[in-house]
């Protein structure tokens, strides 16, 4: 099969680059049926992790300050607390885990 370089447009950043001839006889050998989406520095940032969640870093969660239902001490919580609601320290929360199992 005969293959001509085509001019694409990045899904990321918008940016057009072309997908020559011999990247598409290496996509075909390789067996894939869908075409780049992004541009190869998009793509390279992306291997990086930077931009994502999966397999990337996340941004650091907002924490809230709590006193410890069972020991009184203070605790920081990746979540709200409800007044309804107990919540533990990290030993007193491995003590209640493993108290119920």
């Amino acid at each position: 099969m005969s293959y001509a370089d085509k001019t694409l447009t990045c899904r990321d950043c918008g940016s057009r680059f072309v997908f020559t001839a011999q990247e598409q006889e290496f996509f075909a050998s390789r067996g894939y049926e869908n075409e780049p989406s992004r541009c190869q520095s998009c793509r390279a940032e992306r291997r990086r992790g930077a931009g994502r969640f999966n397999g990337g870093s996340r941004p650091p969660a907002k924490m809230y300050s709590a006193t410890c239902s069972a020991c009184g001490a203070q605790t920081q919580l990746p979540f709200q607390p409800r007044a309804d609601k107990p919540v533990y320290c990290s030993d007193c929360f491995r003590k209640q885990r493993s108290a119920r199992r």
